[in-house]
């Protein structure tokens, strides 16, 4: 029996937020594969930056870039107890409660309720999501996935209001679910070690497509000690080349989208399985694209026959993680670079047509035990290579390889409210590198002026 599912992007609270190139890619893989059993799904994306009820009661919509980011709708709302002290605003991005309580009202007889999460410490707009839709839809049952509900199960158990917690993949988890609360048989169980055996996600459902992610792989072969993926994907797995190549082709001719973004943990691994031959077939099949790759990429894939390629398919938005210039650190943190390979991927981009505002590179800051020094000598080995250094805030992950040192160095409560996660807080700040230390060297590299 086909069922009436409401799937559900909820909205981001937080003291800065910002649309990277983001999309609910998981509940949209989830909605193609729902559509595929017979199942009716409908979507409210509380996060919609061109939602037109939230445009005139915000009396203009959000500013945009061309490429597919730009900013949220915002609303600055009381900040939680545990952050009060904190001193900067809070607010909420994305979907006012009383328009999507209006939302919620007009879609009648649904049977479940699926809704995700994204960052551990987002998880109040979660919970208040779930209020809303148990006061307005009695007795329809609340599925929560997502990072936050993988992450810190027992907290969402005990806290969110959802009916059922799913951990990790949902796509059986789910279809699961609705076999044991309905007891509808499942027609199609997708292969999870194929990941093109997953429809599509139903990127239809968007209010409107000014840039699709796509993914090419889940996991990552290197095991960092700061990065939870191995923990939502146990190993590492690939699709075909040619079928992304008839992805990409999809959007771009139905839908007329030019630009897309790699969610990939490692999309450059093993250049001639994957992003040789994939972008071989966009420019034999005479697609016109811009790429971005906000996640990061492995420096140590680069090479100047890959700078040439990258630059020629219209990779526009270039970001790696370098994480830090201190070789100790490189080494316990996963070693997955160093410092001469930097040095020579910057110089093969820009033989390759790129400048070095186009490169940007993450250096983490704030991992436990960090100093201010060793943060000031990262920003200035990038700059003298000839990049961007961008600064990318720790922020401490349940069940990763760093998090019992997190929780030793922390002076917050991490282990028991995951609101302390919150990158902007510098959970793991300490008597030398303090939030004044960090906010002097932001300031510093906002300053700058890139050719």
């Amino acid at each position: 029996m086909a069922r009436q599912i409401l799937l559900i992007n909820p909205w981001i609270t937080d003291f800065a937020a910002y649309d990277f190139w983001l999309k609910p890619l998981g509940l949209l893989y989830l909605a193609g594969l729902l559509r595929a059993n017979g199942h009716k799904v409908d979507f409210i994306d509380c996060l919609d930056p061109f939602d037109p009820e939230m445009a005139a009661k915000a009396g203009k919509p959000p500013r945009r870039h061309p490429f597919g980011h730009g900013r949220f709708f915002r609303r600055e709302i009381e900040k939680p107890e545990a952050l009060a002290a904190f001193p900067r605003s809070y607010c909420r991005y994305g979907m006012d409660p009383d328009i999507f309580r209006v939302r919620l009202a007009r879609h009648a007889g649904i049977d479940l309720v699926l809704i995700t999460s994204m960052m551990t410490y987002w998880y109040p707009g979660v919970f208040e999501a779930i209020r809303i839709v148990k006061e307005e839809m009695p007795g329809v049952p609340v599925a929560l996935g997502g990072k936050y509900a993988s992450l810190c199960p027992e907290h969402a158990h005990i806290h969110s209001g959802a009916d059922y917690i799913v951990q990790g993949r949902g796509e059986k988890a789910v279809l699961k679910m609705i076999a044991d609360r309905f007891g509808d048989p499942h027609g199609f169980v997708p292969d999870e070690k194929d990941l093109d055996s997953l429809p599509w996600p139903a990127f239809d459902l968007l209010s409107h497509l000014d840039q699709v992610p796509i993914i090419t792989s889940l996991g990552c072969p290197y095991r960092c000690s700061y990065c939870s993926s191995h923990l939502f994907y146990k190993g590492y797995l690939r699709r075909d080349p040619l079928r992304v190549a008839d992805e990409i082709e999809h959007w771009q001719r139905r839908f007329s989208v030019t630009d897309f973004s790699f969610y990939d943990d490692a999309l450059l691994v093993d250049p001639q399985g994957m992003i040789v031959p994939l972008l071989a077939e966009l420019k034999k099949r005479g697609l016109s694209c811009r790429f971005h790759c906000p996640n990061g990429l492995h420096v140590r894939e680069i090479t100047p026959d890959m700078s040439r390629l990258l630059f020629s398919s219209g990779f526009k938005t270039i970001r790696f993680g370098f994480e830090t210039a201190d070789f100790q650190m490189q080494k316990e943190t996963g070693g997955k670079v160093a410092n001469d390979e930097l040095k020579k991927t910057v110089a093969a981009l820009k033989n390759a047509g790129y400048r070095t505002a186009d490169i940007g590179v993450y250096l983490l800051c704030g991992i436990p035990g960090q100093k201010t020094a060793d943060v000031s000598m990262s920003i200035d080995f990038v700059l003298n290579c000839g990049a961007k250094p961008v600064l990318a805030e720790y922020s401490p992950i349940p069940g990763t390889k760093m998090w019992p040192e997190a929780v030793a160095a922390s002076p917050f409560d991490i282990a028991r409210e995951p609101l302390y996660h919150n990158n902007t807080l510098l959970s793991c700040r300490n008597e030398d590198f303090t939030y004044e230390a960090y906010s002097r060297l932001k300031a510093q590299l906002k300053s700058m002026r890139y050719a």
